[in-house]
Protein backbone atom coordinates (compact mmCIF):
# COMPACT_ATOMS: atom_id res chain seq x y z
CA UNK A 1 0.00 0.00 0.00
CA UNK A 2 3.02 2.17 0.36
CA UNK A 3 4.68 3.16 -2.74
CA UNK A 4 7.63 4.64 -0.77
CA UNK A 5 8.48 1.03 0.13
CA UNK A 6 10.45 0.52 -3.33
CA UNK A 7 12.46 3.85 -2.13
CA UNK A 8 13.16 2.25 1.15
CA UNK A 9 15.16 -1.00 -0.60
CA UNK A 10 16.54 1.26 -3.81
CA UNK A 11 18.70 2.29 -0.90
CA UNK A 12 20.22 -1.37 0.19
CA UNK A 13 23.38 -1.95 -1.32
CA UNK A 14 23.20 -3.20 -4.92
CA UNK A 15 24.49 -6.67 -4.45
CA UNK A 16 21.20 -7.60 -2.46
CA UNK A 17 18.28 -5.73 -3.39
CA UNK A 18 16.14 -6.52 -6.80
CA UNK A 19 13.12 -4.89 -7.83
CA UNK A 20 10.78 -6.14 -10.28
CA UNK A 21 7.49 -5.13 -11.15
CA UNK A 22 5.90 -7.65 -14.06
CA UNK A 23 3.60 -6.13 -16.15
CA UNK A 24 1.60 -8.99 -16.55
CA UNK A 25 0.06 -12.43 -15.36
CA UNK A 26 2.55 -14.51 -17.62
CA UNK A 27 5.77 -12.38 -16.49
CA UNK A 28 4.61 -12.00 -12.98
CA UNK A 29 4.93 -16.31 -12.66
CA UNK A 30 8.47 -15.91 -14.36
CA UNK A 31 9.13 -13.56 -11.95
CA UNK A 32 8.34 -15.68 -9.13
CA UNK A 33 10.00 -18.75 -10.34
CA UNK A 34 12.92 -17.09 -10.22
CA UNK A 35 12.53 -15.27 -7.19
CA UNK A 36 11.65 -18.40 -5.68
CA UNK A 37 15.06 -20.72 -6.51
CA UNK A 38 17.35 -17.36 -6.00
CA UNK A 39 19.19 -17.36 -2.35
CA UNK A 40 20.56 -14.71 -0.60
CA UNK A 41 18.69 -11.24 -2.52
CA UNK A 42 16.13 -9.57 -1.01
CA UNK A 43 13.34 -9.70 -3.86
CA UNK A 44 10.62 -7.29 -4.41
CA UNK A 45 7.56 -7.93 -6.41
CA UNK A 46 5.53 -5.13 -7.27
CA UNK A 47 2.12 -6.81 -8.51
CA UNK A 48 -1.55 -6.02 -9.13
CA UNK A 49 -4.76 -7.93 -7.67
CA UNK A 50 -6.89 -6.95 -10.03
CA UNK A 51 -7.93 -8.42 -13.31
CA UNK A 52 -5.54 -6.45 -15.92
CA UNK A 53 -4.69 -7.74 -19.29
CA UNK A 54 -2.05 -10.35 -20.33
CA UNK A 55 -0.08 -8.63 -23.64
CA UNK A 56 3.05 -11.54 -23.47
CA UNK A 57 2.57 -15.44 -24.16
CA UNK A 58 4.36 -17.22 -21.57
CA UNK A 59 7.39 -17.82 -23.64
CA UNK A 60 7.39 -14.12 -24.51
CA UNK A 61 7.26 -13.69 -20.62
CA UNK A 62 10.13 -15.84 -19.83
CA UNK A 63 13.08 -14.36 -22.87
CA UNK A 64 11.57 -10.48 -21.25
CA UNK A 65 12.19 -11.25 -17.30
CA UNK A 66 15.54 -12.47 -18.77
CA UNK A 67 16.36 -9.62 -19.86
CA UNK A 68 14.60 -7.39 -17.64
CA UNK A 69 14.13 -4.69 -19.94
CA UNK A 70 13.56 -4.43 -23.68
CA UNK A 71 11.60 -2.71 -26.55
CA UNK A 72 8.39 -4.49 -27.25
CA UNK A 73 8.55 -4.02 -30.89
CA UNK A 74 4.92 -5.57 -30.94
CA UNK A 75 3.40 -2.12 -29.73
CA UNK A 76 6.12 -0.03 -31.37
CA UNK A 77 6.16 1.20 -34.93
CA UNK A 78 9.72 2.78 -35.42
CA UNK A 79 10.81 -0.23 -37.59
CA UNK A 80 13.77 -0.54 -36.05
CA UNK A 81 14.42 2.91 -37.01
CA UNK A 82 15.15 5.96 -34.72
CA UNK A 83 11.88 6.59 -33.04
CA UNK A 84 10.64 9.97 -32.56
CA UNK A 85 9.04 9.41 -29.11
CA UNK A 86 10.06 6.98 -26.53
CA UNK A 87 7.04 5.87 -24.81
CA UNK A 88 8.36 3.69 -21.27
CA UNK A 89 6.62 1.92 -18.79
CA UNK A 90 7.20 -0.12 -15.65
CA UNK A 91 4.37 -1.53 -13.20
CA UNK A 92 0.79 -3.14 -14.50
CA UNK A 93 -1.02 -0.34 -14.32
CA UNK A 94 1.49 1.94 -15.79
CA UNK A 95 1.89 -0.41 -18.76
CA UNK A 96 -1.63 -0.57 -19.27
CA UNK A 97 -2.13 3.20 -19.60
CA UNK A 98 1.06 3.42 -21.77
CA UNK A 99 -0.13 0.88 -24.12
CA UNK A 100 -3.29 2.67 -24.41
CA UNK A 101 -1.42 6.25 -25.18
CA UNK A 102 0.36 4.52 -27.60
CA UNK A 103 -2.75 3.18 -29.80
CA UNK A 104 -4.29 6.36 -29.72
CA UNK A 105 -1.05 8.00 -30.88
CA UNK A 106 -0.66 5.28 -33.83
CA UNK A 107 -4.81 6.35 -34.68
CA UNK A 108 -4.47 10.23 -34.30
CA UNK A 109 -0.71 10.72 -35.77
CA UNK A 110 -0.19 7.91 -37.92
CA UNK A 111 3.29 9.44 -38.79
CA UNK A 112 4.87 9.29 -35.60
CA UNK A 113 7.55 6.58 -34.48
CA UNK A 114 7.16 5.69 -31.53
CA UNK A 115 9.19 2.89 -29.69
CA UNK A 116 7.48 1.70 -26.59
CA UNK A 117 10.07 0.15 -23.58
CA UNK A 118 8.72 -1.68 -20.32
CA UNK A 119 11.11 -2.54 -17.63
CA UNK A 120 10.50 -5.56 -15.61
CA UNK A 121 13.18 -5.21 -13.30
CA UNK A 122 13.77 -1.23 -12.35
CA UNK A 123 17.60 -1.94 -11.28
CA UNK A 124 18.19 -1.78 -15.46
CA UNK A 125 17.59 1.42 -15.22
CA UNK A 126 20.54 2.43 -13.23
CA UNK A 127 24.52 2.70 -14.37
CA UNK A 128 26.42 -0.72 -14.67
CA UNK A 129 29.12 0.93 -12.73
CA UNK A 130 26.27 1.43 -9.54
CA UNK A 131 24.15 -1.97 -9.80
CA UNK A 132 25.21 -5.48 -11.00
CA UNK A 133 21.82 -5.28 -13.38
CA UNK A 134 22.26 -2.11 -14.50
CA UNK A 135 21.93 -1.42 -18.42
CA UNK A 136 25.77 -0.18 -19.75
CA UNK A 137 25.69 3.54 -21.18
CA UNK A 138 25.61 2.12 -24.78
CA UNK A 139 22.91 -0.24 -24.00
CA UNK A 140 20.58 2.62 -22.31
CA UNK A 141 21.34 4.87 -25.19
CA UNK A 142 20.54 2.41 -28.25
CA UNK A 143 17.36 1.58 -25.82
CA UNK A 144 15.79 5.22 -25.18
CA UNK A 145 17.83 7.07 -27.64
CA UNK A 146 20.20 9.80 -26.91
CA UNK A 147 18.39 12.59 -27.76
CA UNK A 148 14.44 12.00 -28.03
CA UNK A 149 11.97 12.27 -25.38
CA UNK A 150 10.73 10.03 -23.17
CA UNK A 151 7.27 9.79 -21.63
CA UNK A 152 7.53 7.24 -18.53
CA UNK A 153 5.12 5.58 -16.68
CA UNK A 154 5.60 4.44 -13.70
CA UNK A 155 4.28 2.27 -10.82
CA UNK A 156 5.93 4.55 -7.67
CA UNK A 157 7.35 8.49 -6.87
CA UNK A 158 8.60 9.41 -10.25
CA UNK A 159 11.37 11.08 -7.94
CA UNK A 160 12.88 7.52 -7.97
CA UNK A 161 13.36 7.06 -11.82
CA UNK A 162 15.09 10.22 -11.98
CA UNK A 163 17.13 9.38 -8.58
CA UNK A 164 18.37 5.87 -11.35
CA UNK A 165 18.94 7.89 -14.52
CA UNK A 166 20.57 11.18 -13.45
CA UNK A 167 23.32 10.44 -14.75
CA UNK A 168 22.57 8.94 -18.33
CA UNK A 169 22.67 11.14 -21.60
CA UNK A 170 19.28 11.82 -22.30
CA UNK A 171 18.38 12.20 -18.71
CA UNK A 172 17.09 15.89 -19.53
CA UNK A 173 14.56 14.52 -21.78
CA UNK A 174 12.87 12.20 -19.34
CA UNK A 175 10.04 12.98 -18.29
CA UNK A 176 8.30 10.40 -15.52
CA UNK A 177 4.37 10.54 -14.64
CA UNK A 178 4.27 8.71 -11.55
CA UNK A 179 2.25 8.58 -7.75
CA UNK A 180 1.76 11.74 -6.63
CA UNK A 181 -0.12 11.26 -3.20
CA UNK A 182 -3.37 12.27 -5.15
CA UNK A 183 -7.09 10.02 -5.06
CA UNK A 184 -9.01 8.50 -1.93
CA UNK A 185 -12.12 6.53 -2.60
CA UNK A 186 -13.00 6.69 -6.90
CA UNK A 187 -12.59 4.55 -9.50
CA UNK A 188 -9.51 3.00 -10.79
CA UNK A 189 -9.32 5.13 -14.02
CA UNK A 190 -9.61 8.48 -12.02
CA UNK A 191 -7.04 7.37 -9.34
CA UNK A 192 -4.32 7.45 -12.48
CA UNK A 193 -6.42 10.50 -13.60
CA UNK A 194 -5.75 12.17 -10.20
CA UNK A 195 -2.00 11.54 -10.00
CA UNK A 196 -1.60 12.40 -14.07
CA UNK A 197 -0.89 8.65 -15.13
CA UNK A 198 -3.39 7.72 -16.99
CA UNK A 199 -3.32 7.99 -21.26
CA UNK A 200 -4.29 11.35 -21.76
CA UNK A 201 -2.04 12.67 -19.59
CA UNK A 202 0.56 10.68 -21.08
CA UNK A 203 -0.10 11.84 -24.63
CA UNK A 204 -0.70 15.55 -23.86
CA UNK A 205 2.94 15.45 -22.22
CA UNK A 206 4.16 13.83 -25.49
CA UNK A 207 2.32 16.51 -27.48
CA UNK A 208 4.28 19.38 -25.45
CA UNK A 209 7.74 17.53 -25.69
CA UNK A 210 7.39 16.73 -29.59
CA UNK A 211 6.13 20.19 -30.65
CA UNK A 212 6.58 20.73 -34.24
CA UNK A 213 6.81 17.47 -34.70
CA UNK A 214 2.78 16.59 -34.64
CA UNK A 215 2.21 20.19 -35.95
CA UNK A 216 -1.23 21.26 -35.84
CA UNK A 217 -2.69 17.41 -35.75
CA UNK A 218 -0.88 17.15 -32.05
CA UNK A 219 -2.86 20.60 -30.96
CA UNK A 220 -6.21 18.97 -32.28
CA UNK A 221 -5.55 15.95 -30.40
CA UNK A 222 -4.34 17.56 -26.98
CA UNK A 223 -7.83 19.77 -27.25
CA UNK A 224 -9.36 16.47 -28.14
CA UNK A 225 -8.05 14.74 -24.94
CA UNK A 226 -8.85 17.77 -22.74
CA UNK A 227 -12.27 17.45 -23.51
CA UNK A 228 -12.14 13.57 -23.12
CA UNK A 229 -11.06 14.03 -19.67
CA UNK A 230 -14.23 16.42 -18.71
CA UNK A 231 -16.25 13.73 -19.82
CA UNK A 232 -14.86 11.39 -17.73
CA UNK A 233 -15.44 13.26 -14.78
CA UNK A 234 -18.81 14.61 -15.71
CA UNK A 235 -19.81 10.26 -16.14
CA UNK A 236 -18.31 9.12 -13.04
CA UNK A 237 -19.83 11.95 -10.97
CA UNK A 238 -22.85 11.01 -12.57
CA UNK A 239 -22.41 6.77 -13.27
CA UNK A 240 -19.20 5.71 -10.30
CA UNK A 241 -17.77 3.65 -12.74
CA UNK A 242 -15.51 4.66 -15.64
CA UNK A 243 -16.71 5.57 -18.98
CA UNK A 244 -17.17 2.08 -21.03
CA UNK A 245 -14.28 2.81 -23.53
CA UNK A 246 -12.35 2.83 -20.84
CA UNK A 247 -13.35 -0.47 -18.90
CA UNK A 248 -13.67 -2.26 -22.32
CA UNK A 249 -10.60 -1.19 -23.61
CA UNK A 250 -8.29 -4.11 -25.28
CA UNK A 251 -5.09 -3.81 -26.84
CA UNK A 252 -5.50 -4.29 -30.88
CA UNK A 253 -2.48 -6.29 -32.68
CA UNK A 254 -3.54 -4.36 -35.82
CA UNK A 255 -2.94 -1.21 -34.48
Amino acid sequence: QDPGFIDHVVNKKANIIRVYLPPDANCLLSVMDHCLRSRHYVNVVIAGKHKAPQWLSMDEAVIHCQEGIGIWQWASNDQNQEPDLVMACCGDVPTMETLAAVSIMREELPDLKIRVVNAVDLMKLQSSDKHPHGLTDKAFDQMFTKDKPIIFAFHSYPGLIHKLTYNRNNHSNLHVHGYKEEGTVTTPFDMTVLNELDRFHLIMNAIDRLGPIVGEKGIYLKQKLQDKLIEHRQYIDVEGQDMPEIREWVWSRSS
